[in-house]
């Protein structure tokens, strides 16, 4: 009598693991969210994908995306409508229901299209496995606004306990584009909300984060919501002392001398470094941070 290896004792389809695709993934030189997806889906049967409810999904925890366009969603929910879902979304089982592991905006748009239920390949993930896919999708396949990328960066390299320089190898970016996005998180959280609504560009956000005044930084962010300066403006304008009541001889006579070496160090430690006056500051927003940047300069911390 044969017996089917993919039912346990009781009958019930056995839950596959998640197999090599993303162990091989994270242990390969260069991370690439579309090959293990495309391995996970061309390696699974036809009779292993089953249909799900929408209503008894949820939300990766780890998501880093918090803003969908609204009329993305709507150009897919409309192919959805005629087409069908292209390719099944990944959860994983929980407590109840299930996790999105990739797919949420399918599923977003699954909803808005009617559906009831969405093919589905279900797999085991654990915690750190479910935050890497998640990051990966979104860094490579959507368009995170400015402030979820740079979270996705962060969290990824701290996920993965790797410099930021091993970081965009492996993502096949720049360093400094790592770096600079990075930079971002250190700007105040209300500015961090206006570059999220795209009241602020990524490159007026770039600019400001090199700025360790927050009353400058916010006069300035005002000055490029309400007339819409250029980022070269901005960059002019940063430059300039403020125009306030506090210390103002003080600033008439400080120099730029030491501003390309702010700009190295800030680049090779992911954070406002500041020179001036026989001193070097080197910013930074927690202890985690604290920790990055003593590993980057080959530091113990005890």
């Amino acid at each position: 009598m044969e017996t089917n290896n993919n039912l346990s004792e009781n009958g019930i389809p056995r839950r596959r693991a998640l197999g090599k695709g993303l162990e091989e993934l994270f242990n390969s030189e260069v991370l690439d969210y579309s090959t293990v997806e495309e391995r996970i889906v061309n390696e699974t049967p036809k009779e292993e994908i089953t249909n799900v409810k929408l209503s008894e999904l949820r939300s990766n925890p780890y998501q880093p995306r918090k803003v969908f366009d609204p009329e993305a969603l709507q150009e897919l929910s409309n192919s959805i409508k005629e087409h069908g879902v292209f390719q099944p979304i990944i959860v994983k089982r929980s407590i109840k229901g299930y996790e999105i592991i990739a797919g949420e905006r399918r599923v977003k748009a699954s909803q808005l299209a009617g559906l009831t239920e969405i093919p589905a390949i279900i797999r085991d993930f654990n915690d750190t496995q479910m935050m890497e896919i998640a990051l990966l999708e979104n860094l490579q396949r959507e368009n995170l606004t400015a402030m979820e990328e740079a979270n996705a960066y962060k969290k990824l390299q701290e996920t993965l306990s790797i410099t930021q320089e091993d970081l965009a190898k492996r993502l096949g970016k720049s360093r400094s584009h790592i770096t600079n996005m990075i930079g971002l998180l250190t700007l105040p959280d209300d500015i961090q909300e206006e570059v999220n609504n795209k009241m602020i560009s990524m490159g007026h956000a770039r600019v400001l984060s090199k700025l360790d005044n927050r009353e400058q930084q916010r006069q300035l962010a005002d000055k490029i919501i309400k007339e819409g300066i250029s980022v070269r403006d901005l960059e002019e304008l940063s430059q300039k002392p403020m125009i306030t009541k506090a210390n103002p001889q003080k600033r008439k006579h400080e120099t730029n001398e030491y501003a390309y070496l702010q700009e190295e160090m800030s680049e090779k430690l992911g954070t406002k470094v500041s020179i001036k006056k026989n001193k070097i500051e080197i910013h930074f927003v927690n202890n985690s941070d604290l920790n990055r940047i003593l590993e980057l300069l080959n530091i113990e911390s005890r």
